[in-house]
């Protein structure tokens, strides 16, 4: 689908984006691939890594989701966007709402409309699971967010241009992930930890880059896409990154959770539940689509049914945590096994 595409990616210069480019370079051919954010710095810094002459297709512009004119200006003739481009630290959500909701809600408006004024075929939000049920405000704008990109579809009016949301947890590896801090305190002996039940689900840059490809490729619209991904205990990690170190049990932070919520019950109504992933579709036509299914054939999850980290079936245990730490050697770093959506119709 990419091939001979022009792609913009906004956030482009971040952890997922870096990996994202990485991926479709190596697997696609695109016309032209955008890189589209404020960092000036890291957008120097990626050029240094793919080096221009090499990837004549990679283009890098300066700009804010804020700005409306500029992304007007970027998307035009742009084919496929993924906005990646958000606020994301929690504590500093709570203490500096207005700017999270400049860039993550205003933003998202602004975005939308530059895709309908492109006519941009296809655009994949990345959401969180903090949207899902949020108590911070970091996770309410990403609930608006996502609630703007399904709407979308609506006022799209005869324009073919289509949104939909991609939702996931807490990246393994990425730029926000407390494994940096975690292995930083292993030099101290003592690793602090908010508190001793919390869960997250996992899932690495790589397996998370894929899945936002494949989302994007079976995207009809109006879909938030949630993968199957395992839960983790925050304990856990700890044990797999400093097994000799002491645990410091130092209390939630503003705005944390104890565990995360991937699907809520209420979502879960309109939920079809596939090998790899869910599908969140409220148009009752497309969900009957989603339930004809592929090979495996979707089905509607059953009542009552939520996808939090502490219910979840599948587990990362310290073993399994420690392997995957230590195949984290930097930010280039590709997984072998791709991420497949193959029986999710088409």
């Amino acid at each position: 689908m990419l091939n001979n595409k022009t792609i913009l990616i906004t956030g482009g210069t971040g952890s997922l984006g870096k990996k994202l480019v990485q991926i479709i370079l190596q697997e696609y051919k695109p016309a032209k691939l955008i890189i589209f954010s404020r960092d000036e710095l890291k957008q120097f810094e990626m050029a240094q890594k793919w080096d221009p002459n090499k990837y004549p297709c990679l283009r890098y512009m300066i700009g804010d989701v804020r700005d409306r004119d500029r992304l007007k200006m970027a998307f035009n003739g742009v084919d496929y966007v993924i906005h990646a481009a958000a606020l994301k630290h929690v504590p500093k959500g709570e203490y500096d709402p207005e700017e999270f909701i400049k860039t993550n809600v205003l933003g998202a408006m602004s975005v939308i409309d530059a895709a309908l004024d492109a006519n941009v075929k296809k655009i994949v939000a990345l959401s969180t699971d903090k949207a899902c049920n949020p108590i911070n405000l970091y996770g309410a704008t990403k609930l608006c967010a996502d609630k703007l990109f399904t709407a979308a579809n609506v006022y799209s009016g005869g324009r073919a241009t289509r949104f939909a949301v991609v939702r996931y947890g807490n990246v393994l590896g990425s730029r926000g992930s407390v494994i940096p801090f975690f292995k930083e305190r292993v030099k101290t002996g003592v690793l602090p930890i908010t508190d001793e039940r919390m869960t997250r689900f996992w899932i690495t840059l790589g397996q998370a880059a894929h899945f936002v490809l494949e989302s994007l490729s079976k995207s009809k619209g109006g879909e938030i896409f949630v993968p199957r991904i395992p839960s983790m205990k925050i304990v856990d990690l700890a044990k797999a990154i400093g097994p000799t170190c002491k645990i410091k049990i130092i209390g939630v932070r503003p705005g944390e959770k104890i565990h995360e919520i991937l699907i809520s019950e209420d979502e879960a109504r309109n939920a079809v539940q596939f090998k790899e992933c869910y599908i969140v579709q409220s148009n009752s036509k497309l969900q009957k689509d989603l339930l004809k299914g592929g090979p495996g054939r979707g089905r509607l999850c059953p009542e009552g049914f939520k996808y939090t980290s502490e219910t979840n079936s599948d587990w990362l245990t310290v073993k399994e945590l420690t392997r995957l730490v230590d195949q984290i050697a930097d930010d280039y770093t590709i997984e072998k096994s791709r991420w497949s959506m193959n029986d999710v119709p088409q």
